[in-house]
């Protein structure tokens, strides 16, 4: 496995590549890997000639009050990993090599940045865009796989693909679990065992709901909202950011649910660990 740090050396292997015709797949993530980054890279690697997965941790996706210096790293071990899944070129710039003295430029989506996380996290989602825009234009690839597990990203980078015509297909995979249901994140390292036991209760309030329109084609999404709401208020020091019925594609507030909708939330833990889930009806 190649391991560069600087966008030099990247778009020079990157070159090399193309000229032989190669197709590459992109994985870009913040790196402090568990399995479902692994299947991620797993599934690039099985669409493309070559898997470029890069390592970095974006100050530009992070607010003041967020966790960008205690955000979990271990990049020795994502190396390690890394490698094991056959990963060909391992990108981990630093900060000032993807925005050096009199960067200026940002990329915005504007109505798919709103609502949901964007709502408590005011220019994450630029953040995002502005990186993987990045990306795309130094890596230049045939894929690019992101988790569903950030559906709001996924709809954002796919809306911003299209918009700006980079001609990426982009993969969307399966949110990945644990044995109990949690959904797979790195934030999860910062659970008590007490709270990582409850914590599976956000899945289990989206089955709940998700139950609620098995046996019809729509309900009043307040309907849902409520059946999540009451399940998650259970859960001891938990506390909600937002539970939503939103259209699939357009992320749109649904007054009535129907199948094929997505309800998506977020919630913290003790304060401070915040944790997203989402289920498609």
């Amino acid at each position: 496995m190649i391991r560069v740090d600087s966008i030099a050396a990247l778009t020079e292997q990157v070159q090399h590549w193309k000229d032989k015709r190669f197709t590459l797949g992109l994985v870009p993530t913040m790196g402090f890997f568990h399995e479902g980054h692994l299947a991620l890279m797993r599934k690039a690697k099985s669409q493309c000639d070559k898997t470029v997965v890069t390592i970095f941790v974006n100050p530009r996706q992070f607010g003041p009050q967020e966790d960008l210096q205690l955000y979990p790293r271990d990049f020795e071990g994502d190396v390690a990993k890394a490698r094991q899944q056959g990963v060909d070129l391992l990108f981990s710039p630093d900060p000032q090599e993807m925005y050096p003295d009199g960067y200026q430029t940002s990329v915005s989506v504007a109505h798919l940045s709103q609502g949901l996380c964007g709502t408590s996290r005011p220019g994450h989602f630029d953040g995002v865009a502005t990186v993987v825009a990045k990306l795309f234009n130094l890596v230049r690839p045939k894929v690019a796989v992101f988790g569903q597990k950030d559906y709001q990203q996924l709809a954002l980078l796919q809306q911003m693909n299209s918009d700006l015509h980079f001609g990426v297909e982009i993969i969307a995979h399966p949110i990945v679990r644990e044995e109990d249901g949690l959904a797979m994140s790195s934030r999860n390292k910062y659970l008590t065992p007490l709270q990582r036991q409850k914590a599976v209760g956000l899945f289990e309030a989206l089955q709940h709901a998700a139950g609620c329109i098995s046996e019809t084609a729509s309900v009043p999404a307040s309907i849902l909202i409520t059946a999540v709401e009451r399940k998650i208020m259970d859960i001891e020091d938990c506390v909600i950011d937002y539970i939503a019925v939103v259209d699939a594609l357009t992320l749109r507030p649904k007054e009535n649910a129907e199948p094929g909708d997505v309800i998506a939330l977020a919630a913290f833990f003790g304060g401070k660990v915040r944790l997203i889930d989402n289920i498609t009806l």
